[in-house]
């Protein structure tokens, strides 16, 4: 069952451009290392908090990375932007629904 890993976080002062710029590296690293990583999406808070969604085949393919994660050269670099970490949860999707766009739907006026 598809996993959805919910990552609350604070950055430190001044980090969120290295933040964001080291993202894609980190992004590649993880789904190299853990073939199990479907999506990821980082998110900014209105109070200036962050939220990492990651989406996984399955909970232990997400429970397994969240132990070794640190191993990984790359993400154990960008997880030193973190200052604070707000806690890590894993949820089941038990139901979905995806859009499906089309061309001429995803045109601009």
């Amino acid at each position: 069952m598809t996993t959805i890993e919910l990552a609350h976080f604070r950055i430190h002062e001044g980090a969120e451009a290295r933040l964001v710029a080291e993202r894609p590296a980190m992004v590649a690293a993880l789904r190299r290392s853990f073939p199990g990583c479907l999506a990821a999406y980082l998110t900014k808070q209105d109070d200036g908090g962050w939220l990492d969604v990651v989406f996984w085949r399955s909970r232990a393919e997400a429970e397994e990375a969240a132990r070794t994660v640190d191993s990984v050269p790359e993400c154990a670099s960008w997880f030193r932007h973190i200052a604070e970490s707000g806690g890590l949860r894993h949820v089941e999707v038990v139901a979905g629904w995806t859009a499906e766009v089309s061309p001429a739907s995803d045109r601009h006026a």
